[in-house]
C-alpha cells in the first residue's frame, strides 16, 4: 500500500468512516481452503425474488437503503493484508437498484435466464465493494423479478431469507409513509464473528479435531481428480430434476417410521447410490449447516454457515432400515462435533490445491432454511434460491422441498462428468428411493443388484 493510501486509511479510521475487523471463521474458509480465489464468480450466491404488486423505483431504492443501513455486510468489503485480508466496514453505503423493462421476447424463460446470468456472472470488486448486486426486471406494471447476486463471503442461504423479510418490511413502511430506520439487528455480523473467534479456542477445537482425525482416517477419493492448467477453473454445469410428490411423501413416511430425519433418509439413499455409481463402499460427502442456533443471529445477514463432512461405509449385508439407523447416528455425532472448516483442514494437516476441496469431492445438501413467501398491502414477495455450483466440489446434489415433491439440483464439473452420466446418477437415486420406500427391509446387496 502506498504512503498516500496509508494516510487516507488512517484518516478514515480515525473519523469513524470505516472500521477494520478480522475475517470471520467462515470467511477464512474462502481464503484458506477454497480451491479457487475468493474473487472467483463461482462464489456468487444468486436468487430470484418474484414480486407481485405495483412498485416504484424510488420506493424500492428507499427500501433497499434501509436494509443496507441495518445489515453491515452490505457495507463490507476486504482490505488486502500480508497474511490475510481484513473486513473493511463502512459506516454508510449508497444503494443502486436499476429497473429494466422487459420486452415480450425477453420475458421468455431462456431470455430471462440469459439476462440473469449477466447479473450473476459479473465479478465483484472485493476491495471497493459493494459485494452485492440487484436489478429489478419488470415484466408488467404489477409483475417483477428482483435478481440478486451476493458474494458468499457476506452471505449464505439463510441470509437471503433475512434479506427478503427486511426488504419487504422496509417497503411496507414506505407504503405507509413511515420513514424511520429499521430496528438494529440484535447482533451485527462482525460482533457475531468476534463471539465465534472467542469461543473456538484450543480447549474446544482439540477434542473435535481428535474425533475428525479418527472419523476421516484413510479416506480415499471417489474418482481421480483432474489435472492440468485448467483444473482450478473447471466449468460447472447445473441440471434440475425432481422427486415426484408420491415418492416424496413415501420418503417422509419412511423417515417417520424409523425415527430418522428427512435429511438422514435422503443421505442414506444417496450414499448407496454413489456406491453403486462409483464402485466404492466408502462414501464421503460434505454438507452445509446453518450455524444459527442462537436467536440473536437469526436476523443477521452474513456468511455464518459451516461445513460438516459425513462418512458412510456401505455394508451390503445390512438392510436399508439398519443402514438408516447407522446414518442417523453418524450424522448426529458428526454435527455434534462440527468445527470451523478452516480449523478442521488445519487439524487434519491437509494441503490445499487448486481446483479441489481438501476434504471431500461431493456436496450433499437439503436446503431447509427459512424461505419466506410474504404478502400484504397488495405486494407479495416469493424467494427462489438458484444453485450455481461453486468450485469447492466436483459434484453436488442440492435438494429443496417443494410441497410434497422435492427439487434436485445437480451441479457438476463438465471436465469430469458428461450430462448423460449425471442423468444416469439421477435415475439411480430415484430408483434407490423408490425401492427402499417399497421395501425398507431389503438388503443393500439385493437392492443394488436391481439397479
Amino acid at each position: 500500500m502506498s504512503q498516500d493510501n496509508r494516510t487516507r486509511l488512517k484518516q478514515r479510521l480515525e473519523s469513524g468512516e470505516i472500521r477494520l475487523k478480522p475475517l470471520t471463521l467462515p470467511q477464512r474458509e474462502l481464503w484458506e481452503t477454497s480451491p479457487v480465489p475468493a474473487g472467483d464468480v463461482s462464489n456468487h450466491i444468486c436468487a430470484f425474488i418474484q414480486v407481485r404488486g405495483l412498485l416504484t423505483p424510488q420506493g424500492c431504492e428507499a427500501a433497499l437503503q434501509k436494509v443496507v443501513d441495518r445489515q453491515e455486510v452490505f457495507r463490507l468489503s476486504f482490505l488486502p493484508g500480508k497474511d490475510q485480508p481484513m473486513q473493511l466496514i463502512r459506516k454508510t453505503g449508497k444503494v443502486l437498484l436499476p429497473f429494466r423493462d422487459l420486452t415480450p421476447s425477453q420475458q421468455q424463460p431462456e431470455a430471462l435466464e440469459e439476462l440473469s446470468q449477466e447479473i450473476f456472472s459479473k465479478p465483484f470488486d472485493l476491495v471497493g465493494g459493494p459485494l452485492y448486486r440487484a436489478e429489478v426486471l419488470r415484466r408488467a406494471a404489477d409483475d417483477h423479478v428482483l435478481v440478486v447476486a451476493i458474494h458468499h463471503a457476506i452471505a449464505d442461504g439463510w441470509t437471503l431469507g433475512v434479506f427478503v423479510q427486511d426488504l419487504f418490511a422496509a417497503y411496507v413502511q414506505g407504503l405507509r409513509g413511515l420513514h424511520d430506520a429499521l430496528p438494529p439487528v440484535p447482533l451485527s455480523y462482525s460482533d457475531w464473528g468476534a463471539t465465534e473467534r472467542a469461543y473456538w479456542q484450543p480447549a474446544e477445537l482439540e477434542p473435535r479435531a481428535t474425533f475428525w482425525k479418527s472419523r476421516l482416517a484413510a479416506t480415499k477419493p471417489l474418482w481421480s481428480p483432474p489435472t492440468g492448467p485448467q483444473v482450478a477453473s473447471g466449468e460447472r454445469r447445473r441440471w434440475v430434476a425432481h422427486i415426484p410428490a408420491d415418492v416424496g411423501r413415501a420418503v417422509r413416511e419412511l423417515a417417520r417410521r424409523n425415527g430418522a430425519t428427512l435429511f438422514s433418509t435422503l443421505l442414506a439413499a444417496f450414499q448407496i447410490t454413489l456406491s453403486k455409481w462409483t464402485g466404492s463402499d466408502d462414501i464421503l460427502v460434505g454438507t452445509p449447516v446453518a450455524n444459527r442456533n442462537k436467536q440473536a443471529v437469526r436476523e443477521t445477514m452474513g456468511y455464518c454457515a459451516g461445513i460438516v463432512p459425513l462418512r458412510g461405509q456401505i455394508d451390503r449385508t445390512r438392510s436399508f432400515s439398519e443402514r438408516l439407523q447407522e446414518v442417523q447416528q453418524a450424522t448426529v455425532e458428526s454435527f455434534a462435533n462440527a468445527m470451523p472448516f478452516a480449523e478442521l483442514v488445519r487439524a487434519l494437516g491437509i494441503a490445499t490445491s487448486p481446483g479441489h476441496n481438501p476434504v471431500f469431492q461431493v456436496r450433499f445438501a437439503l436446503q431447509n432454511h427459512p424461505v419466506p413467501d410474504i404478502s400484504v398491502n397488495g405486494v407479495s414477495l416469493q424467494l427462489r434460491m438458484r444453485s450455481t455450483g461453486t468450485c469447492r466440489f466436483d459434484l453436488a446434489c442440492e435438494i429443496t422441498e417443494e410441497g410434497d415433491s422435492l427439487e434436485m439440483v445437480w451441479l457438476f464439473r463438465r471436465d469430469l462428468f458428461p450430462l448423460d452420466d449425471i442423468q444416469n446418477l439421477n435415475r439411480l437415486y430415484l430408483a434407490v428411493l423408490t425401492g427402499v420406500c417399497r421395501s425398507p427391509e431389503i438388503l443393500t446387496a439385493a437392492l443394488m443388484t436391481t439397479l
